[in-house]
């Protein structure tokens, strides 16, 4: 369906641009209803994934044009938002680094150079691979994807119509059927918007149950610049009920760590602070729970 020319929008070239935006919203927002109806999978493959990668597996996004960009857009922010080491996150893209800004023909139909690439990584079973492709049937896509359940490895497939054989390669598929497009065969627009929220939802829900999230912030994020400074400051005085300058010297102490910070204020010292954080992954809640103050 992803394929389909609907009879509506055949003369959409002639529509008025307000009719044609109008109706390429409407088109759009059925993306989040499409993915609404794999709760169920998105929450499994959550749960399963983070469990996989304990302490120290890797995350892997592989795909091809659109669903390889949206899986390094979705990929790169983990690094910022939730602390996800950058030695612990992969990207497999058809055509490697330059498919990012260009097209590179060809590429996605060599089902060999996904398999050659998935092997290099050398995969246990503490890795997790995440294969995008709208169609489902993307060869370098379902390659990478073979060769790492092979490997061991936990594999989820999104794709969005049927047949999809992506989704039969991997251990875990979820099919997000989205339908037709607007414009025929762009995928890059609901079937890509139902991706990106799917793959947000997923990457979320796999740093909650990794425990890097807090009473609903971020407290494993990275400051890099000054409004990330004002928020952790923020989020220091809101879960401990300090002042604002015993949290610019807790944050300061603790080298912008916010988690470290948090139990400076609590009346940790600064080596059992990261001594528990370490014990228990970085998973404050944890730490504080056991030990309480």
């Amino acid at each position: 369906m992803t394929e389909a020319a609907l009879k509506a929008y055949l003369q959409i070239a002639d529509w008025p641009t307000d009719d044609a935006v109008a109706e390429m919203i409407a088109n759009q927002a059925q993306a989040a209803e499409a993915v609404r109806k794999v709760v169920t999978s998105l929450a499994r493959a959550a749960d399963e994934a983070a469990t996989r990668l304990g302490r120290h597996g890797r995350l892997v996004y592989a795909g091809a044009g659109t669903s390889g960009r949206i899986g390094v857009q979705d990929g790169v922010e983990l690094g910022p938002t939730y602390g996800w080491p950058r030695q612990r996150l992969v990207f497999l893209m058809a055509g490697g680094q330059t498919a990012l800004m260009q097209a590179v023909e060809g590429a996605e139909d060599d089902h060999g150079k996904g398999v050659e690439e998935a092997q290099g990584l050398h995969l246990t079973t503490t890795d997790v691979v995440i294969g995008l492709a709208a169609s489902g049937s993307t060869p370098y896509t379902i390659g990478v994807i073979e060769a790492a359940r092979a490997a061991g490895a936990l594999t989820i497939g999104l794709a969005n119509k049927l047949p999809a054989p992506l989704c039969q390669a991997a251990e875990i598929g979820i099919l997000i059927e989205t339908g037709a497009e607007v414009i025929a065969g762009s995928t890059r627009m609901k079937a890509g918007t139902a991706q990106k929220i799917a793959l947000n939802v997923l990457s979320t829900a796999i740093m909650i149950r990794q425990g890097l999230v807090y009473e609903g912030r971020m407290v494993a994020m990275q400051i890099s610049n000054r409004k990330l400074l004002a928020r952790g400051k923020a989020m220091i005085v809101e879960l401990t009920g300090c002042q604002d300058a015993q949290a610019a010297v807790a944050l300061d102490r603790a080298e912008r760590n916010i988690r470290v910070a948090i139990l400076l204020v609590k009346g940790w010292t600064l080596d059992q602070a990261n001594a528990d954080l370490d014990q228990w992954a970085g998973n404050l809640a944890a730490v504080l729970q056991a030990s309480p103050r």
